[in-house]
């Protein structure tokens, strides 16, 4: 089993960062990809807006980036890195009447199956199914 790798970059706010590493860890084994590994990165606001600019051409900040290295000289097993802004989670947790916590761990569901190659915009909806049982089998033991 490969190891997910967590940077915080940020000091906004204090995430548990151990427990949303094994729950990319559990979505990887979910859909079989247990020979991945990948990059869970916690980053603030101005500097998600700077990679959404460069990387999308879109000039505000967003809640998750993934940034695949499938097509880079990586090993197949580091599929890349899941970024998120806290500030921005934090902020669609709040819209959503969800706790922060459990927005950060959709967000690395999310995220993750990104970097798998799930693509909600063009799969016909199969990403967003899969999303909602994941949700229902790695997070039904944990917070409300």
């Amino acid at each position: 089993m490969l190891p997910i790798e967590v940077v915080n970059r940020q000091r906004y706010r204090k995430i548990g960062t151990k427990p949303l590493a094994v729950l990319a860890r559990a979505v990887l084994d979910a859909i079989g990809r247990q020979d991945a590994a990948l990059d869970l990165t916690f980053i603030r606001d101005t500097a998600m807006r700077e990679l959404n600019r460069v990387y999308r051409g879109i000039d505000s900040s967003t809640d998750v980036l993934s940034f695949s290295y499938q097509n880079a000289e990586q090993t197949e097993s580091h599929l890349g890195d899941v970024i998120i802004a806290v500030e921005t989670a934090e902020k669609y947790a709040r819209e959503l009447s969800i706790d922060f916590h459990r927005e950060l761990e959709h967000l690395v569901i999310h995220g993750t199956l990104h970097l798998a190659g799930y693509d909600h915009e063009t799969d016909n909806g199969e990403m967003a199914r899969l999303e909602k049982r994941l949700r229902r089998q790695l997070l039904a033991k944990a917070r409300p």
